[in-house]
C-alpha cells in the first residue's frame, strides 16, 4: 500500500515520514490551510529528500501561471488541485502530472471522466478543503472506484485506529493522511506517523 504523508511543514517532519516508509510527502501550498508552508520553504525542503520519494506540491485554484512558474524549478514530481479547478484548468496543465482531489459525496455537475488527472485523491466534502479529521461514507469511495479506470487515493479522517479498516473495505491504490498522524496542525506526532505507515505496510 502506497502512503502519502500531506501537510508537511518542517524538515524533521519529512525526512521521519521518509525514514519510517512514505512513498510520498505532500507540502500545502494554500494560504488558507492551517498546515499552510510557504513555497519557498516547500522547495527548500523536497530538494533535500532522497531519490524514490514523491514530492507532491497541493494548491487549491492556483492560477496556472503560478503554478507554471512553481513547476519551472523541476522539484516537485506531482500536483494536487484540491480546489475547484475545472476539467479546462487541468488541460491548461498538461503534460504535468496531476492528482485531482474530489470530495464526497461528489458536488453536482463534477465529471470525474472529463479530468485529465492520473489519479483521483478521495477526501471528505468539506468547505475546508481537507485535514478535517472527519471520515466519510467509505462505500461511497467503493462506487467511485467501480466508475473510474485511474488509481483512487483514500483521505478523509484516516488515523492509525481506522486505515487498516479503510484499507481492507475501500481498498485504493494509496492512502492520505494529514491531520490523523499530527501532535497540532502543520506539527506531526513521529510515533503516529511510524505506526500508521507500518500498519499500511503490513502483508
Amino acid at each position: 500500500m502506497k502512503v502519502k504523508i500531506c501537510g508537511i511543514t518542517n524538515k524533521s517532519d519529512a525526512f521521519a515520514a521518509v525514514d519510517f516508509g512514505a512513498d510520498a510527502v505532500g507540502f500545502i501550498l494554500f494560504s488558507g490551510s492551517r498546515r499552510h508552508i510557504e513555497p519557498a520553504c516547500a522547495l527548500e525542503i523536497a530538494r533535500q529528500l532522497p531519490p524514490f520519494v514523491q514530492r507532491v506540491a497541493v494548491t487549491v485554484n492556483m492560477p496556472v501561471e503560478e503554478l507554471r512558474e512553481l513547476d519551472a524549478t523541476r522539484v516537485f514530481d506531482l500536483w494536487q488541485l484540491h480546489g475547484e479547478e475545472s476539467p479546462a484548468h487541468c488541460e491548461l496543465l498538461q503534460p504535468r502530472r496531476l492528482i485531482k482531489a474530489l470530495g464526497l459525496p461528489l458536488a453536482g455537475g463534477v465529471n470525474p471522466s472529463a479530468y485529465a488527472a492520473e489519479a483521483f485523491l478521495l477526501d471528505t466534502a468539506d468547505p475546508a478543503r481537507g485535514g478535517t479529521g472527519r471520515i466519510f461514507d467509505w462505500s461511497l469511495a467503493l462506487d467511485f472506484k467501480s466508475r473510474t479506470p485511474k488509481p483512487c487515493i483514500l483521505s478523509g479522517g484516516l488515523n492509525p485506529d481506522n486505515v487498516g479498516d479503510a484499507i481492507r473495505v475501500v481498498q485504493p491504490f494509496a492512502v492520505d493522511v494529514s491531520s490523523g498522524v499530527e501532535q497540532s496542525p502543520g506539527v506531526k506526532d513521529h510515533k503516529k506517523m511510524k505506526e500508521f505507515i507500518g500498519l499500511c505496510h503490513r502483508p
